[in-house]
């Protein structure tokens, strides 16, 4: 039996209170198929073929049995007729295992009964001694993975008829008739504590390719959500100066290529984000995106007012109160249709109000905001957003 430690089945899937009952899928993949689908794979797969190997090799103790059966007066044919019985016990057990890790407790409680059942069809030619069979049905009991309290309440009946069956077939006590027992009992107890590490450990195994998964699809929102941020202010401020550029290479041609080669700053500086972005190193500050916001309102012909000085935000929060200016101000320049815009710091938080349409008409409830939003909560922070109380534009408050 040993050499089904290294294989993938059983799994826990589940423990429920104060039991532990797995389920026993067999591969992730066919979790949801119908038990008709389940049952091939598992009798064909990896650990079912590690599990007939050890089987296998534990089969070797069932041959003294054809001895007792050819030992008895008995016609050939009869004989066979036993032996071939004794096979069929033998087969069945390979294939128990395997048969209860696509099934449910009842068709595990199911597999071994059927198997202890089989082993009386040898009550003709062996009698009393089928009792040394029931090692491989307390074997199939603990590799079933029933809850424990089920469990010992069957290896301890099981091995309770093999004490009986041997007074009986003595005819008087000894205390060499507790050996037998004592094997059942134990092997199957081996057996059971075995499928349940096996069973964790699997259990372990899915539980860190799930956390692998969910790293992963975290890290695709991180970089989506960043390139949103970045290319969605850069493109923005962009798109101005390209606008404005066109409107003055007729009138101030020095201040269109002027426009011009800030568009192209801005690109080059869009596309470095990109790059750093996707490789998680690029860090905001506060400081630089003030600048940058009023670089871009003034562009857009919108009055900033900004505060000169950023002390008073707490260092571990200047990197999100820099991605707060970053998506409210491409929200102010890109829905508000404001004349003016107003970011205000303090040790409590960050606010950015423009006396634009506010919310309803063009609140930017999009990927931007809602972006911005995760970012928030996942700092720990508040994020409000709603109409301006004094100038009826839009507010985004974000407090820590």
């Amino acid at each position: 039996m040993e050499s089904t430690m290294g294989g993938r089945e059983p799994t826990a899937a589940h423990r429920e209170p104060r039991r532990f009952d797995p389920g026993w899928p067999v591969r992730p993949a066919i979790q949801g198929a119908d038990p008709g689908a389940r049952l091939p794979h598992a009798l064909r797969g990896t650990g079912a073929r590690r599990w007939y190997w050890g089987g296998a090799f534990s089969l070797l103790w069932i041959t003294t049995f054809f001895g007792e059966i050819l030992r008895a007066d008995r016609s050939a044919v009869v004989n066979v007729m036993g032996m071939a019985v004794l096979l069929v016990f033998a087969a069945a057990f390979l294939v128990a295992a395997p048969l209860t890790w696509s099934m449910g407790m009842a068709g595990r409680l199911g597999v071994c009964a059927t198997l202890f059942a089989l082993s009386f069809t040898l009550v003709p030619w062996i009698g009393l001694s089928i009792v040394g069979l029931w090692t491989y049905v307390g074997v199939i009991v603990g590799m079933a993975v029933l809850p424990w309290r089920m469990t010992w309440v069957i290896l301890l009946c099981l091995s309770g008829g093999a004490l009986g069956a041997t007074v009986i077939a003595a005819g008087e006590w000894d205390d060499s008739l507790l050996f037998l027992p004592a094997i059942v009992l134990s092997i199957s107890m081996m057996m059971a504590a075995f499928a349940r590490n096996l069973a964790a450990i699997n259990q372990l195994r899915e539980t860190q390719d799930t956390v692998a998964e969910l790293a992963a699809e975290r890290e695709r929102s991180r970089v989506a959500r960043d390139i949103h941020d970045i290319l969605g202010h850069s493109l923005t401020v962009i798109t101005v100066k390209a606008e404005l550029a066109g409107r003055l290479i007729d009138v101030d041609r020095d201040r269109a290529r002027t426009e011009i080669a800030e568009v192209e700053h801005l690109a080059r500086g869009a596309l470095a984000d990109v790059r750093t972005t996707v490789h998680g190193f690029r860090g905001v500050s506060i400081s630089g995106e003030l600048v940058a916001a009023r670089a871009a309102l003034d562009a857009a012909g919108i009055a900033a007012e900004i505060p000169g000085a950023t002390d008073q935000v707490p260092a571990e929060r200047r990197e999100l109160a820099g991605w707060v200016v970053r998506e409210a101000v491409t929200n102010v320049i890109r829905h508000s249709g404001a004349a003016h815009c107003r970011i205000r710091l303090d040790a409590r938080g960050i606010e950015v109000v423009d006396d634009g349409c506010g919310p309803g008409a063009g609140d930017g409830a999009g990927s931007g905001i809602a972006g911005l939003r995760e970012r928030v909560e996942a700092s720990g922070a508040r994020m409000t957003v709603g109409r301006a109380d004094a100038r009826g534009g839009f507010r985004v408050r974000v407090g820590w």
